[in-house]
Protein backbone atom coordinates (compact mmCIF):
# COMPACT_ATOMS: atom_id res chain seq x y z
CA UNK A 1 0.00 0.00 0.00
CA UNK A 2 3.21 2.50 1.09
CA UNK A 3 4.75 0.86 -2.34
CA UNK A 4 1.39 2.52 -4.05
CA UNK A 5 1.06 5.92 -2.64
CA UNK A 6 4.58 6.86 -2.92
CA UNK A 7 3.72 6.04 -6.49
CA UNK A 8 1.09 7.65 -7.09
CA UNK A 9 2.35 11.16 -5.33
CA UNK A 10 5.80 10.48 -7.53
CA UNK A 11 3.28 10.53 -10.53
CA UNK A 12 1.45 13.84 -8.90
CA UNK A 13 4.44 15.76 -8.68
CA UNK A 14 5.64 14.97 -12.13
CA UNK A 15 2.63 16.29 -13.65
CA UNK A 16 2.71 19.25 -11.57
CA UNK A 17 6.26 20.10 -12.67
CA UNK A 18 4.84 19.35 -16.49
CA UNK A 19 2.26 21.18 -15.81
CA UNK A 20 4.91 24.34 -14.43
CA UNK A 21 7.02 23.92 -17.37
CA UNK A 22 3.62 24.21 -19.82
CA UNK A 23 2.82 26.90 -18.27
CA UNK A 24 6.04 28.87 -18.60
CA UNK A 25 6.57 28.23 -21.77
CA UNK A 26 2.76 29.09 -22.93
CA UNK A 27 3.92 32.37 -21.08
CA UNK A 28 6.87 32.71 -23.49
CA UNK A 29 5.28 32.10 -26.12
CA UNK A 30 2.34 34.39 -25.52
CA UNK A 31 4.91 37.44 -25.46
CA UNK A 32 6.11 36.44 -28.75
CA UNK A 33 3.31 36.50 -30.22
CA UNK A 34 2.42 39.50 -28.59
CA UNK A 35 4.95 41.22 -29.61
CA UNK A 36 5.25 39.99 -33.02
CA UNK A 37 1.75 41.59 -33.59
CA UNK A 38 2.83 44.98 -31.89
CA UNK A 39 3.42 47.60 -34.81
CA UNK A 40 6.66 49.73 -34.22
CA UNK A 41 4.77 53.04 -33.02
CA UNK A 42 4.55 55.77 -35.48
CA UNK A 43 4.54 58.97 -32.91
CA UNK A 44 8.01 59.10 -31.50
CA UNK A 45 10.11 61.92 -31.87
CA UNK A 46 13.38 63.37 -31.89
CA UNK A 47 14.01 66.56 -31.11
CA UNK A 48 17.81 68.18 -31.71
CA UNK A 49 19.48 71.07 -30.36
CA UNK A 50 22.49 72.96 -30.96
CA UNK A 51 24.06 76.05 -31.48
CA UNK A 52 24.71 77.08 -35.75
CA UNK A 53 27.29 75.16 -37.78
CA UNK A 54 27.30 72.03 -35.03
CA UNK A 55 26.58 69.59 -37.77
CA UNK A 56 22.87 69.42 -36.82
CA UNK A 57 21.66 68.86 -40.59
CA UNK A 58 24.59 67.39 -41.55
CA UNK A 59 24.27 64.79 -38.44
CA UNK A 60 20.71 63.89 -39.19
CA UNK A 61 21.30 63.40 -43.10
CA UNK A 62 24.07 60.82 -42.42
CA UNK A 63 21.31 58.94 -40.34
CA UNK A 64 18.12 59.31 -42.95
CA UNK A 65 21.15 57.75 -45.61
CA UNK A 66 21.25 61.23 -47.52
CA UNK A 67 23.90 62.49 -49.82
CA UNK A 68 23.49 65.87 -50.26
CA UNK A 69 21.89 67.47 -47.39
CA UNK A 70 19.62 70.72 -47.53
CA UNK A 71 20.04 73.40 -44.35
CA UNK A 72 16.80 74.82 -43.49
CA UNK A 73 15.56 77.40 -40.84
CA UNK A 74 13.57 78.31 -38.36
CA UNK A 75 12.25 74.77 -37.35
CA UNK A 76 12.78 72.17 -39.57
CA UNK A 77 11.32 68.78 -40.02
CA UNK A 78 12.67 65.60 -41.68
CA UNK A 79 11.61 61.84 -41.16
CA UNK A 80 14.14 58.73 -40.23
CA UNK A 81 13.19 55.39 -42.03
CA UNK A 82 13.27 52.76 -39.37
CA UNK A 83 13.07 49.11 -40.12
CA UNK A 84 12.56 46.10 -37.64
CA UNK A 85 14.27 42.93 -39.21
CA UNK A 86 13.13 40.29 -36.63
CA UNK A 87 9.36 41.54 -36.55
CA UNK A 88 9.57 42.35 -40.29
CA UNK A 89 8.33 45.86 -39.82
CA UNK A 90 8.92 49.50 -40.46
CA UNK A 91 8.36 53.40 -39.34
CA UNK A 92 9.32 56.60 -39.76
CA UNK A 93 10.79 58.60 -37.04
CA UNK A 94 10.09 62.23 -36.70
CA UNK A 95 12.64 64.44 -36.19
CA UNK A 96 12.58 68.16 -35.40
CA UNK A 97 15.85 70.17 -35.59
CA UNK A 98 15.56 73.73 -33.92
CA UNK A 99 17.79 76.71 -35.70
CA UNK A 100 20.69 77.84 -33.22
CA UNK A 101 19.51 81.25 -33.29
CA UNK A 102 17.81 81.86 -29.53
CA UNK A 103 15.36 84.09 -31.18
CA UNK A 104 13.72 80.67 -32.81
CA UNK A 105 13.08 79.13 -28.73
CA UNK A 106 9.35 80.18 -29.21
CA UNK A 107 8.97 77.20 -31.91
CA UNK A 108 10.02 74.29 -29.38
CA UNK A 109 6.15 74.29 -28.38
CA UNK A 110 5.37 72.99 -32.05
CA UNK A 111 7.84 70.13 -31.64
CA UNK A 112 7.84 69.63 -28.08
CA UNK A 113 4.18 69.69 -26.42
CA UNK A 114 2.09 68.12 -23.83
CA UNK A 115 1.13 65.09 -26.57
CA UNK A 116 4.54 64.28 -27.66
CA UNK A 117 6.69 64.78 -24.20
CA UNK A 118 6.37 61.30 -23.50
CA UNK A 119 7.57 60.23 -26.88
CA UNK A 120 10.46 62.31 -27.32
CA UNK A 121 14.24 61.66 -27.19
CA UNK A 122 16.87 65.05 -27.26
CA UNK A 123 19.94 65.11 -28.81
CA UNK A 124 21.93 68.00 -27.66
CA UNK A 125 24.82 68.28 -30.34
CA UNK A 126 28.34 70.48 -29.88
CA UNK A 127 31.05 70.76 -32.49
CA UNK A 128 34.79 69.95 -32.02
CA UNK A 129 35.43 72.71 -34.44
CA UNK A 130 34.89 75.31 -31.72
CA UNK A 131 35.73 73.13 -28.22
CA UNK A 132 36.10 76.19 -25.97
CA UNK A 133 32.44 76.36 -26.42
CA UNK A 134 31.61 72.48 -25.44
CA UNK A 135 30.59 72.79 -22.10
CA UNK A 136 28.76 76.27 -22.09
CA UNK A 137 26.93 75.49 -25.01
CA UNK A 138 25.73 72.12 -23.46
CA UNK A 139 24.74 74.04 -20.39
CA UNK A 140 22.39 77.00 -22.34
CA UNK A 141 20.60 74.47 -24.15
CA UNK A 142 19.95 72.01 -21.41
CA UNK A 143 19.00 74.65 -19.34
CA UNK A 144 16.17 76.87 -22.10
CA UNK A 145 14.72 73.09 -22.26
CA UNK A 146 14.21 72.45 -18.72
CA UNK A 147 12.60 76.35 -18.66
CA UNK A 148 10.22 75.29 -21.92
CA UNK A 149 9.28 71.63 -20.24
CA UNK A 150 8.58 73.77 -16.69
CA UNK A 151 6.23 75.69 -18.71
CA UNK A 152 4.38 72.55 -20.31
CA UNK A 153 0.87 71.60 -19.02
CA UNK A 154 1.81 68.33 -17.24
CA UNK A 155 0.23 67.03 -14.28
CA UNK A 156 2.22 66.08 -11.12
CA UNK A 157 1.70 62.56 -12.04
CA UNK A 158 3.01 62.49 -15.47
CA UNK A 159 5.99 64.69 -14.48
CA UNK A 160 7.25 62.15 -11.90
CA UNK A 161 6.63 58.51 -14.02
CA UNK A 162 8.85 60.09 -16.64
CA UNK A 163 11.82 60.76 -13.97
CA UNK A 164 11.04 57.65 -12.47
CA UNK A 165 11.16 55.62 -16.13
CA UNK A 166 14.64 57.29 -16.54
CA UNK A 167 15.77 56.67 -12.98
CA UNK A 168 14.81 52.80 -14.16
CA UNK A 169 16.36 52.96 -17.09
CA UNK A 170 19.58 53.73 -15.89
CA UNK A 171 19.56 51.28 -12.74
CA UNK A 172 18.56 48.58 -15.36
CA UNK A 173 21.61 49.55 -17.79
CA UNK A 174 23.71 45.82 -18.59
CA UNK A 175 27.03 45.60 -20.16
CA UNK A 176 26.19 44.29 -23.39
CA UNK A 177 28.41 41.23 -24.71
CA UNK A 178 28.67 39.29 -21.46
CA UNK A 179 26.20 36.85 -23.63
CA UNK A 180 28.22 34.01 -25.22
CA UNK A 181 25.65 34.30 -28.14
CA UNK A 182 23.87 37.58 -29.51
CA UNK A 183 19.87 37.04 -29.19
CA UNK A 184 19.57 37.11 -32.68
CA UNK A 185 15.59 35.87 -32.56
CA UNK A 186 12.08 37.40 -30.83
CA UNK A 187 12.02 34.33 -28.48
CA UNK A 188 15.58 34.97 -27.01
CA UNK A 189 15.32 38.96 -26.83
CA UNK A 190 11.84 38.15 -24.76
CA UNK A 191 13.13 35.52 -22.04
CA UNK A 192 16.44 38.21 -21.68
CA UNK A 193 14.22 40.94 -21.39
CA UNK A 194 11.63 39.18 -19.05
CA UNK A 195 14.74 37.84 -16.60
CA UNK A 196 16.00 41.50 -16.73
CA UNK A 197 12.68 42.60 -15.37
CA UNK A 198 12.35 39.82 -12.81
CA UNK A 199 16.11 40.63 -11.83
CA UNK A 200 16.01 44.25 -11.36
CA UNK A 201 12.53 44.91 -9.65
CA UNK A 202 13.96 45.17 -5.95
CA UNK A 203 16.40 47.98 -7.40
CA UNK A 204 14.10 50.14 -8.76
CA UNK A 205 14.32 52.09 -5.43
CA UNK A 206 18.24 51.94 -4.74
CA UNK A 207 19.59 55.51 -4.75
CA UNK A 208 21.44 56.52 -7.68
CA UNK A 209 25.62 56.93 -7.73
CA UNK A 210 27.15 59.67 -7.31
CA UNK A 211 26.36 63.18 -9.41
CA UNK A 212 24.13 60.42 -11.18
CA UNK A 213 20.61 62.45 -12.72
CA UNK A 214 21.03 65.21 -10.29
CA UNK A 215 19.18 66.94 -13.19
CA UNK A 216 16.30 64.75 -14.30
CA UNK A 217 14.25 66.17 -17.31
CA UNK A 218 12.12 63.54 -17.55
CA UNK A 219 13.57 62.56 -21.51
CA UNK A 220 16.46 60.46 -22.79
CA UNK A 221 19.21 62.55 -23.82
CA UNK A 222 21.70 61.74 -26.23
CA UNK A 223 24.96 64.47 -26.33
CA UNK A 224 26.88 64.26 -29.42
CA UNK A 225 29.85 65.50 -30.05
CA UNK A 226 30.20 66.55 -34.03
CA UNK A 227 33.10 66.89 -36.20
CA UNK A 228 35.71 64.99 -34.13
CA UNK A 229 38.11 64.52 -37.27
CA UNK A 230 38.64 69.01 -36.47
CA UNK A 231 40.62 67.07 -33.76
CA UNK A 232 43.70 66.18 -35.71
CA UNK A 233 43.72 70.38 -36.88
CA UNK A 234 43.66 71.18 -33.33
CA UNK A 235 46.83 69.44 -32.51
CA UNK A 236 48.71 70.62 -35.42
CA UNK A 237 47.90 74.58 -35.47
CA UNK A 238 46.50 74.92 -31.66
CA UNK A 239 49.11 72.44 -30.05
CA UNK A 240 46.51 70.66 -28.13
CA UNK A 241 47.82 67.55 -26.53
CA UNK A 242 45.69 64.66 -25.16
CA UNK A 243 45.65 66.24 -21.81
CA UNK A 244 43.51 68.74 -23.54
CA UNK A 245 40.95 66.36 -25.06
CA UNK A 246 40.91 64.64 -21.33
CA UNK A 247 39.95 67.33 -20.07
CA UNK A 248 37.30 68.53 -22.09
CA UNK A 249 35.88 64.74 -22.21
CA UNK A 250 35.74 64.83 -18.39
CA UNK A 251 33.40 67.98 -18.74
CA UNK A 252 31.08 66.62 -20.99
CA UNK A 253 30.83 63.42 -19.12
CA UNK A 254 30.26 64.95 -15.82
CA UNK A 255 27.02 66.90 -18.05
CA UNK A 256 26.17 63.63 -18.91
CA UNK A 257 25.95 62.21 -15.42
CA UNK A 258 23.98 65.23 -14.51
CA UNK A 259 21.27 64.97 -17.22
CA UNK A 260 21.50 61.05 -17.30
CA UNK A 261 22.82 60.87 -21.17
CA UNK A 262 24.78 58.98 -23.71
CA UNK A 263 27.66 60.55 -24.88
CA UNK A 264 28.91 59.64 -28.76
CA UNK A 265 31.72 61.48 -30.31
CA UNK A 266 30.48 61.48 -34.66
CA UNK A 267 32.66 62.14 -37.39
CA UNK A 268 30.38 62.62 -40.57
CA UNK A 269 33.53 63.39 -42.88
CA UNK A 270 35.06 60.46 -41.61
CA UNK A 271 32.06 58.25 -40.95
CA UNK A 272 32.58 57.40 -37.22
CA UNK A 273 29.91 56.22 -34.91
CA UNK A 274 27.15 57.60 -36.62
CA UNK A 275 25.92 53.92 -37.72
CA UNK A 276 26.05 53.16 -33.71
CA UNK A 277 24.33 56.60 -33.08
CA UNK A 278 21.24 54.94 -35.47
CA UNK A 279 21.10 51.92 -33.89
CA UNK A 280 21.32 53.90 -30.31
CA UNK A 281 18.10 56.05 -31.14
CA UNK A 282 16.20 52.71 -32.22
CA UNK A 283 17.51 50.81 -28.90
CA UNK A 284 16.14 53.97 -26.70
CA UNK A 285 13.45 54.67 -28.38
CA UNK A 286 11.52 51.57 -29.83
CA UNK A 287 13.42 48.99 -27.83
CA UNK A 288 15.25 47.37 -30.44
CA UNK A 289 18.66 45.48 -29.47
CA UNK A 290 21.94 47.21 -29.05
CA UNK A 291 25.13 45.09 -28.94
CA UNK A 292 27.99 47.75 -28.51
CA UNK A 293 29.68 48.14 -25.48
CA UNK A 294 31.05 51.94 -24.02
CA UNK A 295 34.03 53.05 -26.08
CA UNK A 296 36.66 55.18 -24.92
CA UNK A 297 39.59 53.89 -26.34
CA UNK A 298 39.74 56.36 -29.32
CA UNK A 299 39.60 59.77 -28.36
CA UNK A 300 37.59 61.00 -31.35
CA UNK A 301 35.14 57.66 -31.62
CA UNK A 302 33.92 57.75 -27.75
CA UNK A 303 30.84 55.73 -27.35
CA UNK A 304 28.86 56.14 -23.79
CA UNK A 305 25.51 54.35 -22.96
CA UNK A 306 23.65 55.82 -20.52
CA UNK A 307 23.89 53.83 -17.61
CA UNK A 308 27.63 52.64 -17.97
CA UNK A 309 29.39 55.92 -16.64
CA UNK A 310 30.35 56.81 -13.08
CA UNK A 311 32.38 59.73 -11.31
CA UNK A 312 34.83 56.70 -10.57
CA UNK A 313 35.56 55.75 -14.20
CA UNK A 314 35.58 59.41 -14.96
CA UNK A 315 38.55 59.62 -12.65
CA UNK A 316 40.87 57.61 -15.01
CA UNK A 317 41.05 60.13 -17.37
CA UNK A 318 42.83 62.23 -14.24
CA UNK A 319 45.76 60.39 -14.40
CA UNK A 320 47.04 62.09 -18.08
CA UNK A 321 46.13 65.88 -17.01
CA UNK A 322 49.79 67.34 -15.72
CA UNK A 323 49.31 70.95 -16.38
CA UNK A 324 45.74 71.21 -15.40
CA UNK A 325 43.19 69.99 -12.56
CA UNK A 326 39.82 68.20 -13.45
CA UNK A 327 38.20 70.77 -11.93
CA UNK A 328 39.79 74.36 -13.23
CA UNK A 329 37.59 76.51 -14.99
CA UNK A 330 37.04 75.41 -18.18
CA UNK A 331 37.57 78.03 -20.39
CA UNK A 332 41.26 78.97 -18.47
CA UNK A 333 42.38 75.66 -19.96
CA UNK A 334 40.44 75.70 -23.04
CA UNK A 335 41.00 78.92 -24.46
CA UNK A 336 39.29 80.89 -27.39
CA UNK A 337 41.85 81.41 -29.50
CA UNK A 338 42.36 85.60 -31.37
CA UNK A 339 40.43 85.93 -33.74
CA UNK A 340 42.31 86.58 -37.19
CA UNK A 341 41.17 89.07 -40.20
CA UNK A 342 40.35 86.94 -43.11
CA UNK A 343 41.25 88.99 -46.54
CA UNK A 344 43.94 90.60 -45.16
CA UNK A 345 43.85 94.42 -43.52
CA UNK A 346 40.64 96.29 -44.10
CA UNK A 347 40.09 99.74 -43.90
CA UNK A 348 37.39 100.52 -40.86
CA UNK A 349 34.19 101.75 -42.48
CA UNK A 350 33.16 105.39 -42.66
CA UNK A 351 29.98 106.24 -41.51
CA UNK A 352 28.56 109.09 -43.84
CA UNK A 353 27.33 112.37 -41.41
CA UNK A 354 23.50 113.00 -41.34
CA UNK A 355 23.40 115.99 -44.77
CA UNK A 356 21.24 117.74 -42.27
CA UNK A 357 23.54 117.77 -39.09
CA UNK A 358 26.15 118.87 -41.59
CA UNK A 359 25.06 121.84 -42.48
CA UNK A 360 24.07 122.80 -39.22
CA UNK A 361 27.35 122.53 -38.26
CA UNK A 362 28.56 124.50 -41.07
CA UNK A 363 26.05 126.92 -40.57
CA UNK A 364 26.83 127.58 -36.65
CA UNK A 365 30.72 127.80 -37.79
CA UNK A 366 29.83 130.33 -40.11
CA UNK A 367 27.82 132.39 -37.66
CA UNK A 368 30.35 131.91 -35.08
CA UNK A 369 32.85 133.48 -37.64
CA UNK A 370 35.16 130.48 -38.42
CA UNK A 371 37.62 130.66 -40.88
CA UNK A 372 36.09 130.21 -44.23
CA UNK A 373 36.29 126.32 -45.86
CA UNK A 374 39.72 125.47 -47.51
CA UNK A 375 40.41 126.43 -50.82
CA UNK A 376 39.93 124.30 -53.72
CA UNK A 377 42.27 122.51 -55.70
CA UNK A 378 44.98 124.67 -57.74
CA UNK A 379 43.74 122.63 -61.38
CA UNK A 380 40.17 124.04 -59.94
CA UNK A 381 41.25 127.34 -59.30
CA UNK A 382 42.94 127.85 -62.15
CA UNK A 383 39.90 126.71 -64.64
CA UNK A 384 37.66 128.90 -62.31
CA UNK A 385 39.82 132.31 -63.11
CA UNK A 386 40.31 131.11 -66.70
CA UNK A 387 36.60 130.90 -67.01
CA UNK A 388 36.34 134.58 -65.12
CA UNK A 389 38.63 136.22 -67.81
CA UNK A 390 37.88 134.59 -70.76
CA UNK A 391 38.23 137.61 -73.17
CA UNK A 392 40.11 139.78 -71.20
CA UNK A 393 43.66 140.86 -72.25
CA UNK A 394 46.05 139.99 -69.16
CA UNK A 395 49.73 141.21 -70.38
CA UNK A 396 52.53 139.27 -67.68
CA UNK A 397 54.25 143.17 -67.39
CA UNK A 398 50.91 144.11 -65.64
CA UNK A 399 48.02 142.77 -64.54
CA UNK A 400 46.74 143.22 -60.37
CA UNK A 401 48.88 144.59 -57.78
CA UNK A 402 50.51 142.40 -55.65
CA UNK A 403 52.14 139.28 -55.93
CA UNK A 404 48.45 137.38 -56.22
CA UNK A 405 48.00 138.72 -59.47
CA UNK A 406 51.12 138.37 -60.10
CA UNK A 407 50.80 134.74 -59.83
CA UNK A 408 47.42 134.39 -61.72
CA UNK A 409 48.86 136.07 -64.65
CA UNK A 410 51.46 133.91 -64.60
CA UNK A 411 49.83 130.39 -64.00
CA UNK A 412 46.98 131.94 -67.00
CA UNK A 413 49.74 132.80 -69.44
CA UNK A 414 50.83 128.88 -68.87
CA UNK A 415 47.49 127.92 -70.20
CA UNK A 416 46.76 130.04 -72.77
CA UNK A 417 50.01 131.40 -73.59
CA UNK A 418 50.47 131.47 -77.61
CA UNK A 419 52.60 128.97 -78.93
CA UNK A 420 53.98 130.23 -82.05
CA UNK A 421 55.96 133.00 -79.87
CA UNK A 422 58.01 131.29 -77.14
CA UNK A 423 60.07 134.82 -76.38
CA UNK A 424 57.12 136.83 -75.65
CA UNK A 425 55.66 137.50 -72.48
CA UNK A 426 52.08 138.67 -73.77
CA UNK A 427 49.21 136.87 -75.25
CA UNK A 428 45.72 137.04 -75.44
CA UNK A 429 43.46 134.82 -73.21
CA UNK A 430 41.82 132.34 -75.29
CA UNK A 431 43.57 133.11 -78.48
CA UNK A 432 43.93 131.28 -82.03
CA UNK A 433 46.93 128.31 -81.03
CA UNK A 434 49.23 127.68 -83.78
CA UNK A 435 47.63 124.61 -85.38
CA UNK A 436 51.49 123.08 -86.97
CA UNK A 437 53.11 123.35 -83.46
CA UNK A 438 54.72 120.03 -82.14
CA UNK A 439 53.37 118.66 -78.40
CA UNK A 440 57.45 119.00 -77.89
CA UNK A 441 57.54 122.81 -79.04
CA UNK A 442 54.88 123.62 -77.01
CA UNK A 443 56.17 121.76 -73.72
CA UNK A 444 60.06 123.47 -74.53
CA UNK A 445 58.04 126.69 -74.75
CA UNK A 446 56.48 126.69 -71.66
CA UNK A 447 59.73 125.66 -69.19
CA UNK A 448 61.23 128.25 -71.24
CA UNK A 449 58.17 130.90 -70.24
CA UNK A 450 58.41 129.72 -66.70
CA UNK A 451 61.98 129.91 -66.17
CA UNK A 452 62.08 133.73 -67.65
CA UNK A 453 59.03 134.78 -64.94
CA UNK A 454 60.70 132.99 -62.13
CA UNK A 455 63.32 134.66 -62.35
CA UNK A 456 61.94 137.73 -63.51
CA UNK A 457 59.98 137.21 -59.52
CA UNK A 458 63.20 136.77 -58.04
CA UNK A 459 64.82 140.01 -59.31
CA UNK A 460 61.46 142.35 -58.40
CA UNK A 461 61.15 140.80 -55.03
CA UNK A 462 64.74 141.89 -54.17
CA UNK A 463 65.13 145.46 -55.71
CA UNK A 464 63.92 148.32 -53.34
CA UNK A 465 60.86 150.06 -52.98
CA UNK A 466 60.78 152.90 -55.06
CA UNK A 467 58.40 155.36 -54.41
CA UNK A 468 59.27 156.25 -50.90
CA UNK A 469 63.09 156.55 -51.61
CA UNK A 470 62.23 158.93 -54.66
CA UNK A 471 60.48 161.60 -52.16
CA UNK A 472 62.57 161.45 -49.38
CA UNK A 473 65.38 162.21 -51.88
CA UNK A 474 63.76 165.27 -53.39
CA UNK A 475 63.21 166.15 -49.58
CA UNK A 476 66.72 166.59 -48.97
Amino acid sequence: METNGQANGLKSRKKDNSDGKDNLWSAILEEVQNQGNTKLPSNKNVLVLGDNETGKTTLIAKLQGVEDPKKGSALEYAYIDVRDEYRDDHTRLSVWVLDGDPGHTNLLKFALNEDTFPHTLVIFTVAMTTPWGLLDQLQSWASMLGDHIDKLDLTPEQRLDSKKAQTQKWQRYTEPGDELEPATSPMKRSSRNLADELAHDDDDDAPLPEAVLTTNLGLDIVVVVTKTDYMSTLEKEHDYRDEHFDFMQQWVRRFCLQYGAALFYTSAKEDKNCDLLYKYLTHRIYGLPFRTPALIVEKDAVLIPAGWDSMKKISILYENMQSCKPDDYYRDIIVQPATRKSGGLREAEVCAEDEQAFLQRQLAALQAGAPAPRADSPLRAAQRTAAQLDGTKISMGGGTPGNEGVLANFFNSLLYKKTGSPGGVGGVVGGARAADASPAAAAAAARSDAAAELDRLTRAKRAPHPAPLDLNASDC
